[in-house]
């Protein structure tokens, strides 16, 4: 019998195992943390091109008449703003108004969205849509498909000639997916991406990443590229001041604080918690999200105590080493009446010991989507 506790094993682990990564637990499946080490995957990433699996995120469908209508009236961003064959950003909120997670959102058609949850809330997602349409939406069916599709990431300056070289489209504006062929296998290839590179997502199906990922891997080497693991894609997406839930979005946290307001939509006339949203956006949040820039010498982690002039203004979300910048760095959620602006200088209390960074309004490093 299959013991609960232990991690599960996405369709390429063997694989990870082969490459002699190394694997850390993550939202309830094991995960490789580095192959080579984190500092040359990020670097390759940033100048060359990174591979990355992530199939363990979520997969969901919603289809039948007025599918789209439908999860659009749930979702805070818009979904009329985009047209079919286009993906989107948004936040599944609470009634509070706090994250309960943030997923992206495949506009197929009208009568069809895939959508692509975080690991963790990817069972929580599904059993909200699921309530919601048995309530107002019977003709809509919401299907759990975690294991229906690998998710394989390709990211970097060099991320474009690696699918060409496969015969694979790449002429695909930003946030853009078409369906393709790869060697006789159908993918869905997206402009998306977590580490603030150009670059794509490609998504087989499950039983098939193992080939996709073997051709992707071969042209990704060929390149001075590299395999990479959770660590680098935490610091790339960190240098890029994107959220990760569970630290910067969460119950608690609302898209205001987190500077994710941009993806709601504040005009549409129903979803999960807009009058309490609407409220806060009122009323302004009363801290906000500020990336933090190590001046001296350390190197950040979450939970930690940011101060000015001995008072506490704030705590810190995330924070690692970048490479890119060669310091510490991390986000932090800032108390607004502290009356701090970007440039500003503060102290992180790393273990008892102050460690001076600057305020600074994420990206940390340019953003590169295009």
């Amino acid at each position: 019998m299959p013991d609960p506790d232990r991690p599960h094993e996405g369709p390429l682990h063997s694989r990870h195992v082969e490459a002699g990564a190394t694997f850390a637990p993550f939202a309830g499946w094991s995960m490789p943390v580095q192959y080579t080490g984190t500092l040359a995957e990020h670097t390759a990433t940033r100048t060359a091109v990174g591979l990355f699996d992530v199939s363990h995120l979520g997969k969901a469908r919603v289809s039948g008449p007025g599918a789209t209508r439908f999860v659009n009236s749930c979702f805070t961003n818009d979904l009329d703003r985009i047209s079919d064959g286009s993906a989107q950003y948004t936040l599944c909120c609470d009634e509070s108004g706090g994250v309960l997670d943030d997923l992206i959102v495949y506009r197929i058609s009208g009568d069809e969205v895939f959508l692509i949850p975080n690991a963790a809330n990817a069972a929580e997602v599904v059993r909200r849509l699921q309530a919601a349409a048995a309530e107002r939406a019977p003709e809509v069916t919401v299907t759990d498909e975690h294991r229906s599709r690998a998710v394989i990431a390709v990211q970097g300056p060099l991320a474009g000639d690696v699918l060409a070289a496969l015969g694979l489209p790449t002429d695909l504006d930003y946030m853009a997916f078409v369906d393709a062929d790869l060697g006789g296998r159908s993918v869905r290839i997206c402009r998306t991406g977590y580490t603030g590179e150009y670059g794509f997502e490609i998504l087989p199906a499950w039983d098939h990443a193992g080939p996709v990922w073997d051709a992707l891997a071969e042209q990704v080497l060929s390149r001075d590229g590299a395999l990479c693991g959770l660590g680098a894609r935490d610091s790339l997406r960190l240098e890029a001041g994107y959220p990760l839930h569970g630290n910067e979005l969460s119950v608690d946290l609302s898209p205001l604080e987190a500077r994710c307001s941009w993806a709601v939509g504040w005009d549409k006339p129903a979803f999960w918690g807009r009058d309490a949203l609407l409220r806060l956006k009122d009323a302004g949040p009363s801290r906000r999200m500020y990336a933090l820039e190590v001046t001296g010498r350390g190197v950040l982690r979450a939970g930690q105590t940011v101060r000015v002039h001995g008072r506490d203004v704030g705590v810190t979300s995330s924070g690692t080493y970048s490479p890119t910048l060669e310091t510490g760095i991390g986000l932090a959620f800032i108390d607004l009446d502290a009356g701090l602006e970007k440039g500003d200088e503060v102290v992180v209390d790393v273990r008892g010991r102050e460690v001076p960074c600057r305020l600074a309004v994420p990206p940390l490093v340019e953003i590169r989507t295009r």
